[in-house]
């Protein structure tokens, strides 16, 4: 202890000199000029609530801020005016690049930024708007606090709205769309609103074979003169500039309506290839096959059947872009690309071989339809693949006072081993844990496992199942995994056999189907001593041999990869219920083994229970980098007919590096029960509650640092006699039981991984004896260092 006391001081020490020499920063200031410590935005608390704009709304729009802080402190002003500009060094250059240079007050600056408030409620429709601000140079010495104050006034609201056609085809289209216009009557005159709508309709006639049709085609005219308020709105649907004639004048046209013509698929591109190699295009050959013209060099990498497959686009087609961006996303989600490109050339055609197409809306008048030009795309599809082959290798580690753990995989991955972006994986998994303690009587364990998995992206069924619109990037995976555990009180072999089909529809959702899950737990040896102390019978139950055949289904819900630096949602739900078909038959066409009042196959006795969990979590920007993330997880194991506990591996443990970081996995729970004395972690439970806090803040470059707040605990759904009542979760008393948990964390983000340390330490500690559980000093025993790969949640 007298190391981890030192160590405490001299952080401490570190820590102390910064905040002070941090807070010193004013005196390079020069005379006259002033740091910015804070700006401020007072949103207008005079506006009605539902037309208020939030003073968050203004931020970006302010043009000088306060350097960012470490701690509340400025430490990055502090560590830049420590760098001698004398001295040009690898030293000075680190604090010059990890230091910031001091903010300081430029009236001009502030100016502009009043200006861009005012334009920016102008554009929400606030045109009698107004801001005003204000400076402190006097508070505080050197420095300047600096106060926005906006007034919006009455906003300007949308009186009528009209429509005018000068791309007369557009007509039949338009007007009977206007029920899901964004722009209507009655609402304020916001300009980023019609941007909206621009975008909206823009989208819509894509979608219909406007290839060429943008934003720029729709034009607003607002008429604001009408008094009182209001405005006139007149939407215009401008024609296609097609050119130029030789006086300089435009040439404007309908716009076109497109159909695909060639579509030429590259699923071996090589875009180094085609700058530098002179005999690339001679050596290419290409495949026709059902509408797809497949360019390849040497062999083609990809059966053509999994192409037409994944391409949901065919000649004379209409374009459609959301079917090219699904193309895209099919694509991808093969896993064998590393990248793809759509692009599109028009076909040129003579005049005299143009087609029209007449589109007639509802309620129009078919002899006064206007017909559009029809004309042709050649699309090609650019695919480069990805290294077909890969190794992989992953570490996971904890300790504490008295024990520590350390995982690591290493794996393979071919990504296309029967060319048809099958993917093949096999992964080797070993673990070994051990107690510092000297009184230990066996002071190690240890596991080692092989998992193999092929992965076909396509369902595999014995019958044709027709694709459907909705179901996006279906895969089928085939499991079979092995893995051997030596623990000091019990030797065990689990295999498994899974089948597993999963897919995903169009937005943020993603569906998982398990019909086939097997597994074996064949436990060889079972310590006796461990029997004879451990008093929770339950648990003891749960290490049999025993035979767990089910279904499992999952859902998950994430925004995150479609909202990359904003607000974030991720849902995940997970359903498993085991040995029901196993159970019917059994009753129907066996007896229960003589002696025993349950059914067994292969003399193995199969498991009967459901299990179901639910996490929620969000991530909220507080910043460009920093982010406030939350998760509220719970979970419930039930076994019931042949089953009298939940198997061990289907029961929930809290701790560990994604779960309460102020203990390592295994150690917390269940209720409020004193933990025993056992020389290795065995706390489990068949319920889980858990919710977690976490604050995520940029430190320097690609290191990031994180302060947490973890709650929960696991219990036992039912009073048994197998184990104390103070492990059984009950309403009035459960919140009583909750452990609490505190602490710091670093982040290496390096791109493709983010790599993760997280100590723990415990406030709160149930499994402590009764008037122990607060913890009030800092001792090493009561917390714990957990590295992970990935965010907790």
């Amino acid at each position: 202890m007298t190391a981890v006391r030192t160590i405490y001081r001299i952080a401490l020490l570190l820590v102390s000199g910064v905040v002070l020499s941090a807070c010193s920063v004013t005196r390079h200031i020069p005379d006259g000029q002033y740091l910015v410590n804070k700006v401020t935005v007072e949103e207008d608390d005079k506006a009605p609530k539902r037309e208020r704009i939030p003073s968050s709304d203004f931020e970006k729009y302010i043009r000088q801020t306060p350097n960012k802080r470490f701690l509340g402190t400025n430490f990055y002003v502090w560590l830049y005016d420590k760098a001698n500009p004398q001295k040009k060094n690898k030293w000075n250059n680190w604090k010059r690049r990890v230091g910031q240079a001091p903010v300081l007050l430029d009236m001009s600056l502030t100016q502009k930024s009043a200006k861009n408030l005012k334009v920016y409620m102008d554009t929400k429709g606030f045109f009698s708007s107004y801001a005003a601000f204000e400076v402190d140079t006097t508070s505080k010495k050197k420095k300047a606090n600096i106060r926005y104050r906006v007034h919006q006034g009455a906003p300007y609201i949308i009186d009528t709205v009209s429509y005018e056609f000068n791309d007369k085809a557009l007509r039949s289209i338009i007007l009977p769309d206007t029920a899901h216009t964004l722009v209507r009557k009655g609402e304020i005159f916001d300009i980023t609103r019609l941007d909206a709508e621009r975008e909206r309709v823009t989208a819509m006639l894509k979608d219909k074979g406007y290839f060429n049709f943008s934003v720029g085609n729709i034009s607003y005219v607002a008429d604001t003169l009408m008094g009182d308020h209001k405005v006139a709105v007149k939407v215009v649907f401008k024609q296609y500039l097609t050119g130029y004639d030789e006086r300089g004048q435009a040439i404007m046209e309908n716009s076109m309506v497109y159909r695909l013509g060639k579509i030429n698929v590259f699923p071996n591109f090589d875009p180094a290839a085609v700058r530098t190699d002179t005999t690339l295009f001679a050596r290419l050959d290409t495949m026709s096959y059902r509408g797809l013209n497949i360019v390849y060099d040497k062999r083609m990498p990809l059966r053509p059947r999994i192409l037409r497959n994944t391409i949901p686009l065919y000649p004379n087609y209409i374009y459609n872009a959301t079917q090219v961006n699904h193309t895209y996303s099919d694509l991808m989600s093969l896993g064998y690309f590393r990248s793809a490109r759509i692009s599109f050339r028009e076909e040129p055609r003579d005049e005299e071989q143009h087609t029209y197409v007449t589109y007639i809306g509802q309620g129009v008048d078919s002899v006064k339809s206007v017909a559009a030009k029809e004309g042709y795309l050649t699309c090609n599809i650019l695919c480069t693949p990805t290294l077909k082959q890969s190794i992989k290798l992953e570490l996971e580690g904890s300790t504490t006072s008295s024990f520590y753990g350390l995982k690591a995989t290493v794996g393979y991955q071919n990504r296309n081993i029967f060319r048809g972006a099958e993917s093949f994986d096999v992964s080797l998994t070993t673990g070994y844990e051990f107690m510092k303690a000297p009184d230990a009587r066996k002071k190690r364990a240890s596991e080692v496992g092989i998992n193999t998995s092929l992965t076909f992206p396509r369902f595999l069924l014995p019958w044709h199942v027709r694709r459907y619109k909705s179901v996006n990037q279906p895969k089928t995976k085939l499991e079979l995994s092995v893995n051997f555990q030596d623990r000091p009180y019990y030797r065990r072999t689990l295999s498994s056999v899974g089948l597993t089909y999963s897919w995903a529809n169009s937005k943020y959702s993603t569906f998982s189907l398990k019909p086939i899950d097997i597994n074996v737990v064949d436990v060889s040896y079972l310590d006796e001593d461990f029997l004879k102390h451990t008093q929770n019978q339950y648990l003891i139950n749960s290490y049999r041999s025993q035979l767990i055949a089910g279904l499992t289904f999952s859902y998950v819900f994430n925004n995150q990869m479609k909202n990359m630096g904003r607000n974030a949602t991720n849902i995940r739900f997970n359903f498993e219920t085991s040995g029901n078909l196993l159970d019917g038959l059994e009753h129907l066409f066996s007896k229960p083994k003589a002696g025993h009042d349950y059914y067994t196959i292969f003399d193995l006795r199969y498991a009967q229970y459901f299990r179901t969990d639910l996490s929620i979590s969000r991530k909220i920007m507080l910043g460009e980098k920093a982010a406030l993330a939350g998760r509220l997880y719970g979970g419930v194991a039930v076994a019931y007919g042949n089953s009298e506990t939940v198997p061990f591996d289907r029961l929930f443990y809290s701790g560990g590096s994604n779960s309460m970081r102020g203990w390592t996995p295994r150690t917390l729970g269940p209720g409020s029960v004193i933990r025993p004395e056992t020389e290795f972690p065995t706390q489990l439970g068949d319920m889980k509650l858990e919710a977690n806090l976490e604050l995520r803040f940029p430190i320097w470059g690609m290191i990031h640092g994180a302060t947490f707040f973890d709650l929960g605990n696991i219990w036992f759904l039912k009073k048994s006699g197998d184990y104390s009542s103070d492990g059984v979760f009950y309403l009035d008393r459960f919140y009583k039981q909750l452990a609490f948990n505190t602490g710091i964390g670093l982040r290496l983000d390096i791109k493709f991984a983010v790599l993760r340390l997280d100590w723990g330490v415990q406030l709160h500690n149930p499994n402590n004896p009764a008037g122990e559980r607060w913890i009030k000093s800092l001792k090493w025993k009561n917390t714990a260092l957990n590295f992970g790969v990935g965010y907790p949640f």
